[in-house]
């Protein structure tokens, strides 16, 4: 697996709340402005080719018409996509499009005919002109008042005003004369400014989001569910690695407790009773045979111990992984050069998991490596932690079902994490575990 590389990148100064606003409002006004023109273009571009290819259909001349239609929507769709993007805050992504399975002719020109996406676009060409014109309308409208408003001093001397007994600001109860009328309509102006962002905001997002979901929203609910479905496989894996995972481990912990602790405890029983037997006749034997039996009982708790570390070890969960490493470093027969610069406690089950990846790895190293060293890192990343073990042995480790390293890849994939092995033999191993946060 590739190293994990921490990148750095140098952040540009954020732009002010105030300059973003004017930014966005710039970019929603140029949009509804150039959408009406294009919603007009389009409207009588594809009626007109579209009824045109539907009427002559009949006679074959109307089939390369509706697909010349269908094609030339496509590319209007794909203009309407890379102009949206501004106005909706990120990208959006091109659907997909079928594609003609062979090279014949009628293969190429109905493929695009039987697609849904390709009609969809078809659809909005025809129809956008309604949000468009609506959008259209309320953004002249404010601009044309915010800036009317505003700047009624420069041109109120230049525009033929009614008699005063008609004048509009007098019908309306404030007042005669030039000044009311000017203050009016500066009023309107503060009015139509202050409220310039909510309403082009809103127009553009209302044209840009009736273009949203025609041009890319089958294919973003078809991603959806693609990611819905690799998710719920991904978790299935897990579920099956955990389970995999634990029996490996019941399975070894019977076979150590059979082995170890459950051998030295039958001795015990029979030292015990022969030791009973022997307190009548031969005290001094019998005497011999308890200080035995001491022995084989503090053996029994050293193994014990050691198996309780194997589950869940006190250092790990008192002091945290990287007191845990550090002691395990020490019990190695084979010199570890330990770098596990992780100071601050980690999720329990990470830690854990951490733990037990360095724990095999070295428990396999000690068996099977004839290696002189091993070396032990543990890194943390912004994705999660990155633990790799290598040593100068032999080499030959494989993850395949029926190695030792087997049982150690279902409980890392049960993490969420993944396992690499690289062990060419002759040229030592290195393994690396990343897991994640």
């Amino acid at each position: 697996m590739p190293s994990v590389k921490d990148m750095t990148t140098t952040a540009s100064p954020a732009p002010s709340p105030m300059a973003r606003l004017v930014r966005q409002l710039g970019i929603d006004t140029q949009y509804v402005l150039l959408g009406f023109p294009l919603g007009i273009l389009t409207v009588a571009l594809f009626m007109s080719l579209f009824f045109t290819g539907l009427g002559t259909l009949i006679i074959w001349v109307g089939l390369p018409i509706l697909l010349a239609t269908v094609m030339t929507a496509r590319g209007f769709a794909t203009l309407e996509r890379a102009r949206i993007g501004p106005v909706l805050g990120r990208k959006v992504p091109h659907p997909y499009y079928k594609k003609a399975a062979g090279n014949g002719f009628w293969s190429q020109v109905l493929k695009p005919m039987t697609d849904g996406q390709s009609w969809l676009d078809l659809l909005h060409g025809m129809f956008r002109f309604i949000p468009s014109t609506i959008a259209f309308s309320f953004v002249i409208t404010w601009w044309a008042g915010a800036i009317g408003g505003l700047t009624v001093l420069l041109w109120d001397w230049s525009v033929p005003h009614p008699p005063e007994n008609v004048d509009l600001p007098e019908l309306l109860g404030m007042g005669d004369g030039t000044f009311t009328r000017v203050v009016f309509y500066f009023a309107c102006g503060v009015f139509f400014a202050g409220t310039l962002y909510p309403v082009v905001r809103g127009a553009a997002l209302m044209e840009a989001l009736f273009a949203r979901g025609l041009l890319s929203g089958v294919n973003e609910l078809r991603e959806q569910v693609a990611e819905a479905n690799a998710a719920r496989e991904v978790a299935q894996q897990q579920k099956a690695a955990a389970v995999s995972a634990e029996a490996t481990a019941l399975r070894r912990l019977e076979r150590d407790i059979h082995d170890g602790p459950q051998q030295r405890l039958v001795r015990l029983a029979m030292d015990l009773g022969r030791a009973e037997q022997q307190f009548s006749t031969d005290p001094e034997a019998a005497r011999a045979t308890v200080a035995e039996a001491l022995t084989q009982t503090r053996e029994t708790l050293d193994e014990l111990r050691a198996l309780s570390r194997g589950i869940a070890p006190p250092i790990l969960v008192d002091r945290g992984l990287q007191a845990a490493l550090t002691a395990l470093a020490s019990r190695c027969t084979i010199p570890v050069d330990l770098d596990a610069p992780v100071a601050e406690r980690l999720e329990p089950a990470l830690e854990s998991t951490a733990y037990f990846v360095v724990a095999e790895a070295l428990t396999n190293v000690a068996k099977h490596s004839y290696a002189n060293e091993v070396q032990v890192s543990v890194r943390r990343n912004v994705s999660g932690l990155i633990v790799s073990i290598a040593d100068d042995g032999v080499g030959g480790a494989s993850v395949a079902k029926g190695h030792g390293l087997a049982g150690l890849d279902d409980r890392v994939r049960a993490a969420g994490g993944v396992l690499d092995v690289e062990s060419p033999a002759g040229g030592g191993t290195r393994l690396t575990a990343a897991l994640p946060v």
